[in-house]
């Protein structure tokens, strides 16, 4: 089925595009979230002007990415995480958790951003990758300590028996 993008569609196009799209994908969810009509001519013109500021809209987008990943570059953000004596974290350090540490830093980064082939499981510094858009990208280093109040052993250092 042939329809015409009313706005941009990850991985299937932009604004103004006449897409080829299944049935069922047309009828379920682009008609009915209003992304896309049937391409006739009158849909057409009135889609140009429109294009026109999707465009703009998407190179100030780009103009910010690009000065976001700028500032980026030289980004070291420290995130702490309990551990054991060995080093391995008792949970794991993933992609919201260091965009939530550069969102705290004041960066505009979003988990979506962030590119991590696996959870970070251990305490060390790690070269990640900010992917803003596909040629927009910064790197920045992450380190994950142990908390200030932990010991070595991940246990609270003040904690004891107290009898």
């Amino acid at each position: 089925m042939k329809l015409l993008l009313r706005q941009d569609v990850a991985k299937l196009g932009i604004v103004g595009d006449v897409v080829d799209v299944a049935a069922g994908y047309a009828r379920n969810y682009l008609l009915p979230h209003r992304l896309a009509m049937e391409p006739t001519p009158a849909n057409m013109r009135r889609l140009d002007e429109m294009r026109k500021v999707a465009e703009d809209n998407r190179r100030l987008a780009l103009e910010v990415m690009e000065r976001e990943a700028e500032r980026l570059s030289a980004v070291e953000v420290t995130i702490p995480a309990a551990a054991n004596e060995d080093g391995v974290l008792y949970g794991s350090v993933g992609r919201k958790e260091i965009a939530a540490a550069l969102q705290h830093d004041g960066h505009r980064v979003e988990a979506d951003h962030v590119v991590l082939e696996h959870p970070i499981r251990h305490l060390d510094s790690f070269q990640v990758d900010v992917r803003f858009a596909e040629t927009i990208r910064a790197q920045v280093k992450v380190w994950v300590v142990r908390p200030k109040d932990e010991g070595p052993t991940g246990k609270d250092e003040g904690a004891g028996d107290t009898e």
